[in-house]
């Protein structure tokens, strides 16, 4: 048995045999043959138009391209890019500029492409995804916003690998912790050093890093499963913007005090690396003044969080009106009995899906919304991208 196809110009054909028969209203032909009412009225005035030839495919490219650019201002193009081969568009649309004016001159866009069309510019690789961004709140006060980093590896005088782990309290700039890495960065090492260091100092309201790994990952919201570990602690979590490290600026000025002190030149093994750390970290609390803080120490400032590091994890719930999923081991949530993908950093966690309007849904993960839910679609789609100071 074959199938029976039918080509796009047949299907509107049809489509006008069947409205002239007067047996079918207008949006009744549009269910029937799978198209959009905005469709079916397309061709139907098509046809009234222009007779059954106007039905035919019809090109979609644009008659006339408004940013092409002439045969002359190209040929300037390529004679820069001779004259200047370092150079690209941006650099080029200056000189454009001041030789043709503002007028004639094409845009950078265009200018990229008569490049790209010649082969005078690398091809750019695709980006790799990255995460984003959060709104960062001020430091108004001890543990209101812990910084937590890692200062760039180097090798000790016996060529193994040190990567420190620092973190700070942003509001008094007491270094909490200034622990050598030697295993690796991820988060099953990370977390241990966290853990002790909450169980000392108590657990602050938020935690800001940087967008890489443990601490981010690609995924929805950002998550990793230490910035899960964090939600359910109660623990606001911030990520500065993408190759923005001074919105994480007083953290990253310890960093350059640390290397100065510490690592120029490195120790002779990771074992006298770290007595050189814990040296730096008593001189930098308790003896060392900070102008940013009137001339005080750190030590002087700082002072334990009032809450304590639980001794179970605290359980997530959601509002009664909201419905609660448990995210599977692939990573998904039942719907309706569809699979909806979610997190792999939310494996074995509950989400909660909060209604917004008939169909849409905002999911949350503990206190943190995390993406939209809209049934139409099928699939949870992220939040609009948010960064920066909250003032």
């Amino acid at each position: 048995m074959t199938w029976k196809t039918t080509t796009p110009n047949q299907e509107r054909e049809a489509f006008i045999g069947e409205y002239q028969s007067g047996g079918f209203g207008l949006a009744e032909l549009a269910r029937r043959f799978g198209i959009s009412r905005k469709t079916a009225y397309k061709w139907v005035e098509r046809f009234v138009e222009g007779g059954w030839a106007d039905l035919a495919d019809r090109s979609r490219a644009p008659l006339n391209h408004p940013n092409a650019i002439g045969k002359a201002i190209e040929q300037k193009v390529l004679e820069m890019k001779a004259k200047w081969p370092r150079w690209g568009a941006p650099k080029i649309l200056v000189k454009l500029r001041a030789q043709l004016g503002e007028e004639p001159c094409p845009s950078e866009s265009s200018i990229s492409r008569v490049l790209q069309r010649h082969g005078l510019v690398k091809a750019q690789g695709r980006r790799r995804a990255r995460a984003q961004g959060t709104v960062l709140e001020d430091y108004t006060g001890p543990n209101a916003i812990w910084c937590v980093d890692f200062k760039g590896w180097f090798a000790t005088g016996d060529a193994v690998i040190c990567t420190p782990l620092t973190i700070t309290d942003g509001f008094s700039r007491y270094l909490l912790r200034c622990q050598g890495l030697n295993a690796g960065t991820g988060g099953f090492i990370v977390r241990p050093i966290l853990e002790t260091t909450m169980r000392e100092y108590g657990v602050p309201m938020a935690i800001r890093t940087d967008n890489g790994p443990p601490f981010a990952s690609v995924g929805l919201a950002g998550l990793s499963e230490l910035s899960v570990w964090w939600l359910r602690l109660g623990i606001r979590v911030e990520r500065s913007r993408p190759g923005c490290p001074q919105d994480n600026g007083r953290h990253e000025r310890m960093h350059r005090t640390l290397k100065e002190a510490t690592a120029q030149p490195p120790s002779a093994n990771a074992r006298s690396q770290q007595r050189a750390f814990d040296a730096f970290r008593r001189e930098f609390n308790e003896e060392r003044p900070h102008e940013a803080l009137g001339g005080q120490t750190p030590a002087s400032v700082y002072a334990p969080s009032q809450r304590d590091y639980p001794d179970r994890m605290p359980e997530v719930h959601y509002r009664e009106q909201w419905l609660a999923r448990k995210v599977r081991p692939s990573g998904q949530i039942k719907w309706k009995g569809k699979s909806i993908y979610v997190s792999q950093a939310l494996i074995g966690e509950s989400v909660g899906l909060e209604p917004v309007e008939d169909g849409v849904w905002m999911v949350h993960f503990a206190a943190c919304p995390i993406g939209i839910f809209d049934e139409r679609h099928g699939r949870i789609q992220p939040l609009k991208k948010r960064h920066g100071n909250k003032r």
